[in-house]
C-alpha cells in the first residue's frame, strides 16, 4: 500500500490559525446577537456594542482567550516539524484548493502573515522561474483569474499559452498571484516584478504581450497603469494586450452579494449575521464595478452600501487590445439569456462597452469577438476563441 501522503507542516500551520480565527469570529459573532437580544426593552444595555457583560461577557472572553492561547501554543510545535515535511512534491489538488481559499480569504491570509498565503511568482511548468526565458518572438505573460492558479490555464487538454508558443514561437511564462488581494494591490506588485525581472534580463526583450482571463484581465490594466505611472521600461515594450471573460464594468455576482448585506443588516437581529457575507475578499468585491486603482479605503468601507464607482481609466494607445466575450445563449436567443453572458460576465462588459461614452475602453469592433455557446471557464479550451487568439496575434 502506498503510505498516504503527509500535509506539508507550512499548511497545517495556516490551517490552525485559520481555525482558531473562525473559533474567536464566531464567538464575536454569537456575543453580537446576544448583546442585540439584551438591548431589547427591560434589559440592560451593554457598556461595548456587541459586548455583553457581567458573567455572559466573562465567558465568552474566555472562549476567546483560551481558543488564541491553544492556537498560539500549537503554531510554536508546529513550528519545530521537520523541514522535510515543506519539501514534498506538492498536488494540483492542493494547489488548487490553496487558489481558492487565497481567492476568497486572500488578503486576510496576507495581512495576517499566515503561511497559505500566496505570493506572487512568474512560473513555467510549475515552477517558479528565477529568470525569464529567452524569447526573440516575444514573451507572452499569462494572467489567471479569481480562485485560480497558473496550472489551470490546462483545461481538457489546452493551454492557450503552451499552443501559441507551439503556432507562433511565443514563450509563455505564467503570473501566479493572490487574487484576493485588492486588484490596485496586485496590479503595483505585478508592475515592480516585471521591471525588476527584465533589468535581470541578460537578452533585451523587445516585445512584451499579455493573455488574461477574467480578473486577470484587471490585475494587467492595473499594472499597466502604475507601471507607466513611475516611469518604468516594461510597459513600452507591451504590444498586445488580450481579454477573455475580463469584467472591465463589473460582475453581477459581487453585486447580489452587497445585496445581501443591505438586507441583513436592515434587520436589527440578523445585523450580525452580515459579517459572514463580509468573508468575503477584497480581490471579490473589487469585481462590483472593475476597480483598477481605488482603495476601499480602512476597516469595512467597502462594504458600504453606497460605493462610488471607480476611477476610469484608458486603454494605452501604444497597444492593440482585444476582448472575447463568453454567451451562454445561441444567437438569437432570449434577451435574458443574452444578459447572462458567460454565467459570470455579462457581455458588455467583458467587451469594455457602457452605455456612458466616457468610460467605454473604445476598442475597435475587429478585435472584439463574442464566443457563442461558451461559459467563463470554457473559454479556456474553447477552439473556437483559440482560432481567434491564432489569428489576432498571427
Amino acid at each position: 500500500m502506498t503510505p498516504p501522503r503527509l500535509p506539508r507542516s507550512s499548511d497545517v500551520r495556516g490551517a490552525v490559525r485559520l481555525a482558531v480565527a473562525a473559533t474567536a469570529g464566531v464567538t464575536d459573532l454569537v456575543e453580537a446577537m446576544h448583546a442585540r437580544i439584551v438591548q431589547l426593552p427591560g434589559f440592560k444595555a451593554p457598556a461595548i456594542a456587541g459586548r455583553t457583560s457581567g458573567i455572559t461577557g466573562l465567558v465568552y472572553k474566555t472562549v476567546r482567550g483560551v481558543t488564541r492561547l491553544a492556537g498560539g501554543s500549537l503554531d510554536a510545535l508546529l513550528g519545530l516539524l521537520p523541514p522535510a515535511l515543506d519539501a514534498q512534491a506538492s498536488s494540483s489538488e492542493r494547489e488548487a484548493v490553496l487558489a481558492a481559499l487565497n481567492g476568497v480569504l486572500g488578503d486576510y491570509l496576507a495581512n495576517s502573515a499566515n503561511p497559505l498565503a500566496t505570493t506572487m511568482t512568474l512560473r513555467s511548468d510549475g515552477r517558479t522561474l528565477d529568470r525569464l526565458p529567452d524569447s526573440p518572438r516575444g514573451l507572452l505573460v499569462l494572467v489567471h483569474g479569481l480562485c485560480m492558479n497558473d496550472q489551470q490555464w490546462l483545461r481538457d487538454q489546452h493551454d492557450h499559452g503552451r499552443a501559441l508558443q507551439r503556432d507562433l514561437g511565443l514563450q509563455p511564462v505564467y503570473l501566479r498571484y493572490n487574487s484576493g488581494r485588492q486588484v490596485s494591490d496586485n496590479g503595483r506588485d505585478l508592475a515592480r516584478l516585471l521591471e525588476t525581472k527584465l533589468a535581470e534580463h541578460a537578452q533585451p526583450i523587445d516585445r512584451l504581450l499579455f493573455l488574461c482571463h477574467s480578473m486577470g484581465g484587471l490585475v494587467a490594466r492595473s499594472a499597466l497603469h502604475f507601471g507607466a505611472q513611475a516611469g518604468q521600461r516594461w510597459p513600452t515594450l507591451v504590444s498586445d494586450l488580450v481579454f477573455l471573460g475580463t469584467p472591465h464594468h463589473g460582475a453581477p455576482l459581487e453585486r447580489a452579494g452587497q445585496w445581501v448585506d443591505i438586507l441583513l443588516g436592515a434587520t436589527p437581529y440578523a445585523a450580525p449575521f452580515t459579517r459572514l457575507t463580509q468573508l468575503r475578499s477584497a480581490g471579490i468585491t473589487d469585481l462590483r464595478h472593475g476597480n483598477l486603482i481605488d482603495d476601499h479605503g480602512p476597516g469595512q468601507q467597502r462594504f458600504a452600501r453606497s460605493v462610488n464607482r471607480p476611477t476610469h481609466v484608458a486603454l494605452p494607445t501604444s497597444l492593440r487590445c482585444f476582448a472575447v466575450a463568453g454567451r451562454l445563449a445561441r444567437q438569437g436567443g432570449s434577451p435574458q439569456a443574452q444578459l447572462l453572458g458567460d454565467g459570470l460576465v455579462p457581455v458588455e462588459s467583458a467587451l469594455g462597452q457602457h452605455a456612458q461614452a466616457e468610460r467605454s475602453l473604445q476598442i475597435a469592433p475587429d478585435r472584439l469577438w463574442v464566443a457563442p455557446s461558451v461559459n467563463h471557464m470554457t473559454l479556456l479550451s474553447d477552439a473556437g476563441v483559440y482560432r481567434k487568439l491564432l489569428g489576432w496575434l498571427k
